[in-house]
């Protein structure tokens, strides 16, 4: 059966969506079976990872105490949990390979020269902030927790709220340091400008801590180990803005040419 002609453009403006719909398909399950594959080679290993992320802790408990469980699933959820999220993080470079070849062909050629070296910073930094959680803010504030409790009671946590405890900083931590990552795409994009961002620096600062107070438990040593760098962040990324971003008199972003950008490919 012929097809009718006034069907065709509708099918050829359709088509585009479809492959479109076809191509985030197959990234999502590219993804997806990247992230299992690492989780069934991480799962053999998930005590000891259990173990590892709660040294901070262990390290400073009295002795003879230890973490307990007190549900019956959480010896086997905890550390499921646990290897679940670090396949995750383990994969999230493989994952933003396959965000960024969805999206590259939709960009200028001069928005790619800066989307790549953004991408990569932006897989370090969220790397950097775990690690600066990990390394530098538990062993303070698990410290201070462990030494101001009474002396009657005894510290044993339960393995599950440590482990959502410790799961929410390094998420709220690896967030803060794409801080910068924001900061330049806000000044490159026009959005706003450094001469702007730098006048607001008051608010910055006492938003840092706010935003520290809600994503931190509620004591002041892990507020302040969250605002403090979120706010030498925001210094960083308006320094950046100022050697990485040029505008011409007119204040329009210029090229690599040295002629404002019209947002027209090639």
């Amino acid at each position: 059966m012929s097809i009718p002609s006034g069907d065709a453009p509708e099918q050829d403006q359709e088509q585009p969506l479809i492959s479109h719909l076809v191509e985030l398909r197959q990234r999502l399950m590219w993804s997806m079976l990247i992230i299992l594959a690492v989780f069934l080679a991480l799962f053999y290993f998930s005590n000891d990872l259990y173990e590892y992320i709660s040294a901070p802790l262990t390290a400073l408990l009295p002795e003879g105490t230890s973490m307990i469980a007190t549900d019956v699933t959480s010896p086997f959820f905890a550390p499921f949990k646990l290897t679940m999220m670090v396949s995750i993080f383990a994969a999230m470079p493989f994952i933003l390979h396959q965000i960024w070849g969805f999206i590259s062909p939709g960009l200028y050629r001069h928005e790619k020269r800066i989307a790549v070296p953004l991408l990569v910073s932006s897989i370090f930094l969220f790397y950097s902030g775990i690690a600066f959680a990990y390394f530098v803010v538990f062993p303070l504030i698990f410290g201070f927790f462990t030494s101001v409790g009474p002396e009657n009671v005894a510290v044993m946590t339960d393995i599950s709220s440590y482990l959502n405890f410790v799961l929410k900083l390094f998420f709220a931590f690896g967030i803060v340091f794409e801080i910068p990552i924001a900061t330049l795409l806000l000044i490159w994009s026009g959005i706003s400008t450094v001469e702007s961002l730098s006048s607001k620096r008051a608010y910055v600062i006492v938003g840092c801590f706010v935003v520290g107070m809600l994503l931190t438990p509620p004591d002041v040593i892990s507020q302040s180990l969250l605002a403090l760098p979120m706010w030498l962040l925001f210094e960083l990324g308006i320094v950046l803005g100022r050697l990485l971003v040029r505008r011409d008199p007119e204040g329009e972003e210029a090229d690599d040419s040295g002629e404002p950008d019209t947002g027209q490919g090639g």
